[in-house]
């Protein structure tokens, strides 16, 4: 008989969660090592990766850290280089870590518009040239790109931010079609509002007005939580995930 431990089970698997030192990614890297992994967790500065290493080893699973900003030139690819020289191997990428600016097209500085280039594009075109080839190697890899609901239904005031979403997609489905017969997959998580410290201060600014978005944003009135992001991205990272690749799962509430 199958169990869920061998359908959704990671024990043996080797994770890196970019941008786990909060909100999404860390509730991602504590809920994959929950299920078995050993997570890389990524942050800007070592500082801001200790949290989540110290909730994942205080919760009984293993944890190693590396850090760097990944709005650097190559930083993407010296990333993936030293998780593969730190854990002797990387099956699992959570491709987590952006940078989001919002104004509308007529009011993006050359520089915001470059940041978000920087972190959502290039680097993810630096991870993934240094690990696909290594993970196809080794016949198995996953690959979970944390997309946006705004890469499917953009709006004006996170113009660039949607863009880029959109784009890095499309380059998950372009490696998708190529890595397949690897035993290589990947895919996009997108979440809709989620209530992280990104969307604190306009909450803390306008608590009566954050609610009234919130109610009428979705079917379901409200923000998600971090928590609920974990179910779908253990399954995109596990063997359950067998048959599925180049696809988008939305958590947006209802939209």
């Amino acid at each position: 008989m199958t169990s869920l431990q061998d359908v959704f089970g990671l024990s043996g698997r080797v994770a890196l969660v970019t941008g786990s030192s909060r909100g999404i990614g860390a509730a991602i890297a504590r809920g994959l090592a929950g299920a078995g992994a050993s997570v890389i967790v990524h942050g800007q500065s070592e500082a801001s990766t200790l949290e989540t290493r110290v909730a994942i080893e205080r919760e009984g699973g293993r944890a190693l850290e590396l850090s760097g900003d990944l709005g650097v030139r190559g930083a993407g690819r010296r990333l993936i280089e030293a998780a593969e020289e730190l854990a002797g191997r990387l099956d699992i990428l959570v491709i987590n870590a952006s940078a989001q600016v919002n104004a509308d097209l007529a009011h993006l500085t050359e520089e915001d518009l470059d940041l978000q280039l920087s972190v959502n594009l290039r680097s993810t075109v630096e991870m993934l040239q240094a690990c696909l080839p290594r993970m196809a190697a080794r016949g198995w890899g996953r690959v979970v790109n944390i997309g946006s609901i705004n890469q499917l239904r953009p709006k004006a005031v996170v113009t660039a931010y949607a863009a880029t979403k959109a784009a890095q997609h499309n380059i998950v489905q372009s490696q998708a079609r190529d890595y397949a017969r690897h035993g290589v997959l990947l895919n996009t998580l997108a979440p809709g509002l989620v209530d992280t410290d990104r969307n604190a201060g306009r909450k803390q600014a306008d608590p009566d007005g954050w609610e009234a978005y919130v109610r009428e944003l979705n079917w379901m009135g409200r923000a998600g939580d971090p928590s609920e992001m974990v179910g779908a991205a253990i399954f995109l990272a596990s063997g359950a995930c067998s048959f599925m690749t180049g696809e988008t799962v939305v958590l947006s509430g209802g939209y």
